[in-house]
Parts: structure tokens; sequence; C-alpha cells
């Protein structure tokens, strides 16, 4: 009697468990199939290098004097319009990209004179205004495309979407 009710016992979880996975498995399929939610959040394609931006790139990385020794790091606050507001010595400028098609708000390059390609980024919403209050929001950061320099950040409002904010960044070295 001991046997069949383990026996009984062993067949209930393994068909509890077959349901489960069956049951996650069409609602993992629905959601797929589900159409964006309103206010989804766009695309954080970078945009294009252009050859000017390529050209700035090349000047910065042969105009360095050293790239910051291991333990320090590099810094700068940057304005929602894309103006350098403060920086450390290794940081060249900055800029906000104009949307426009392939372009979203909230795009920035913050271009440094050495690589920075395999250094830890850190940003944040930031601003060295006065009151010190910085809007409510969301960033990244990620190396920016075929550039070893440049780092590309992108911000968004609270709700998600790409909107200009301003920020700190600190390259870790």
């Amino acid at each position: 009697m001991a046997t069949f009710l383990k026996r009984k016992a062993t067949v209930v979880a393994l068909a509890a468990l077959s349901l489960s996975l069956a049951g996650g498995g069409i609602a993992a399929a629905a959601q797929s199939e589900a159409k964006p939610q309103p206010g989804a959040r766009h695309s954080t394609a970078q945009p294009p290098v252009t050859a000017a931006e390529r050209q700035a790139a090349r000047t910065a990385m042969r105009a360095t004097l050293a790239p910051p020794a291991a333990g320090q790091v590099a810094w700068a606050v940057v304005a929602a319009n894309g103006t350098l507001l403060q920086h450390s010595g290794n940081v060249v400028s900055s800029f906000r990209f104009t949307p426009g098609i392939g372009v979203s708000p909230g795009q920035y390059q913050v271009l440094f004179d050495y690589n920075v390609s395999a250094k830890a980024y850190h940003v944040s919403i930031g601003t060295n205004d006065s009151a010190n209050v910085p809007p409510g929001g969301e960033i990244s950061a990620a190396p920016r495309t075929l550039t070893p320099n440049a780092v590309f950040v992108q911000t968004r409002s609270s709700s998600g979407s790409a909107s200009d904010r301003p920020f700190h960044i600190l390259v870790a070295n």
C-alpha cells in the first residue's frame, strides 16, 4: 500500500509539473504575439558615425598626453543640450545628436582622448545647478559604434520615452 501511494504521489507531481510547463509555454507564446504596450520603449540603435565624428575621434586620440592611471577615473557633467559643463582632463567633448530619422531625443556622445571601449562606465541622471535636483528619468551607456574613444549615452523620461536629460558620466580605468 505504501509503495502504491509513493507511485501515485510521483505521478501526480509529474503531472502537475507537466501542466505547469505547458501552461507557462502557452503564456509565453501569447505574450510574444501580443501587440506592443502604449509607451513601449523605442529602438536604442546608435546613430551612424559621420566622417566629421571619425576625424574628431582620431584627432583626440593623437592629442592625448596619457590616459588616467589604473584606479583613476575620467568624468564629466553634461547638460541636457549636450554641453560639457564640467569634466576631467581626458574628456575632449560631448554633444547631443539632433533628433531626426533614426535618431531619438536623449542620445549623446562623450569623446575622450584615449581608448575607453574596454572600460567600465557609470552614468546617472544629474546636473550641477544650484538646486541640484535633476529631473527623473532613466539612463544607459555603451561603447560608441566604430569609435573606441567615445561613449554613447541614451536618456529617457521616467515613463521610458526618449527624452533629453542632463547626466554625469564616470569611466573607471
